[in-house]
């Protein structure tokens, strides 16, 4: 009867990427979850214009449980930032996984710098990615081959119109952070180049009362590299915020 009323996990991956990424940790968190993909991305059909992060957020709003556990990656976590910020009614917890947020100048040129080049080389995008996301890790080589194939399968423009929101999203919504109400909770790697540690500080500053964690020796992919110790993560912060541990 309990598992029945549990309120479910509903994870958000990342630009370029599609719900199947998140199969390691739903393995390892032993609880109801569900994995959506995002508009212009996995069985969802392409972006043909351009998108805000509101114009996602209320697509993936129609495919959400009524009320789950939110998890976002990157792209993702913006995106849950902002349903939990406009529809907390929707939201018991929030998680951003390896989230941007309050982009410096200098990040805000990389960023841009990546954007122009997806939309002129596409293929050099692809594995200056799975450099960025991977190089000096132990992460197998056959899951590091499985994320370049979800890379290279996107539509170049439906990316291009995504990685826009991404490359902006932070913008948008900076400003409401301190007005988001649910508990949440800001998770990053310790190498992670472009949602690095500051980023995450800057995240669990900015939302009141939400906890900070860093992992120790992971990069971007935190959800492929250490799996187990998200899905950790993500059960504890569940549990403190439902009052659950002793």
């Amino acid at each position: 009867m309990t598992q029945t009323q549990e309120t479910p996990v509903a994870f958000l991956h990342g630009v370029g990427l599609d719900a199947a990424m998140w199969a390691p940790v739903r393995d390892a968190l032993g609880r109801e979850s569900i994995a959506i993909d995002l508009p212009g991305h996995g069985q969802q059909p392409p972006l043909t214009e351009p998108v805000t992060l509101k114009d996602m957020a209320d697509d993936v709003l129609t495919r959400l449980p009524e009320r789950s556990h939110l998890v976002g990656f990157s792209l993702g976590a913006l995106i849950a930032q902002h349903i939990a910020r406009f529809h907390p009614e929707r939201v018991k917890t929030l998680t951003c996984v390896s989230s941007v947020c309050q982009r410096t100048d200098a990040e805000r040129s990389a960023v841009s710098a990546r954007l122009a080049s997806a939309e002129t080389d596409f293929p050099a995008t692809v594995e200056a990615s799975i450099d960025r996301w991977y190089s000096g890790t132990a992460v197998p080589q056959s899951a590091v081959e499985a994320t370049r194939r979800t890379l290279e399968a996107n539509d170049v423009q439906s990316f291009v119109h995504a990685y826009r929101v991404f490359a902006q999203g932070d913008a948008e919504i900076a400003h409401e952070l301190s007005r988001i109400e649910v508990p949440a909770l800001a998770i990053t790697g310790e190498y992670d180049p472009g949602s690095t540690p500051d980023m995450t500080r800057r995240l669990a500053a900015a939302i009141p009362g939400a906890k900070d964690v860093i992992v120790p020796d992971a990069r971007h992919m935190l959800p492929v590299q250490d799996a187990d110790v998200l899905a950790r993560a993500i059960n504890e912060f569940i549990k403190d915020s439902e009052g659950e541990r002793a």
